[in-house]
């Protein structure tokens, strides 16, 4: 997985925004967190209490959460697991194939979120008009 992947994928879908927190790179539904993107050189070292350096991170369903952890590489995210995500270690070897799929989840897990008015322009269907008082 290459980071200038990660960041045209999520760049591309509707509406993202790329935001800087935490001193990571955030993508972005209306404000709303999808996916975090590490941007520094991380240590390849084992995770530990003290070390929460990860590659990425990105929210996923409940059901997939558990399979998702089972995966050499892919831990419950620091901070963040109470909510379904997931973080990728540095040492994590999943195919773009595999990981287009989890961070377009993501996304539509925090879109669903999202006022119907604006889930619908995002999804480009035109939101009903204003009821005439």
């Amino acid at each position: 997985m290459s980071l200038s992947w990660v960041r045209t994928f999520c760049r591309q879908l509707p509406g993202a925004t790329e935001e800087m927190k935490w001193e990571k790179l955030a993508f972005c539904i209306d404000g709303k967190i999808f996916a975090i993107l590490s941007l520094e050189p991380l240590s390849l070292e084992p995770l530990s209490l003290e070390n929460h350096d990860v590659m990425l991170c990105f929210k996923c369903p409940p059901e997939a959460f558990g399979e998702l952890t089972e995966l050499p590489g892919i831990i419950q995210a620091p901070y963040f697991a109470r909510r379904q995500w997931v973080a990728l270690e540095p040492t994590a070897a999943l195919p773009r194939h595999q990981l287009a799929p989890l961070l377009r989840t993501s996304y539509e897990l925090v879109l669903a979120k999202l006022p119907r008015y604006r889930q619908a322009q995002l999804r480009g269907a035109t939101a009903p008009p204003a009821a005439e008082s």
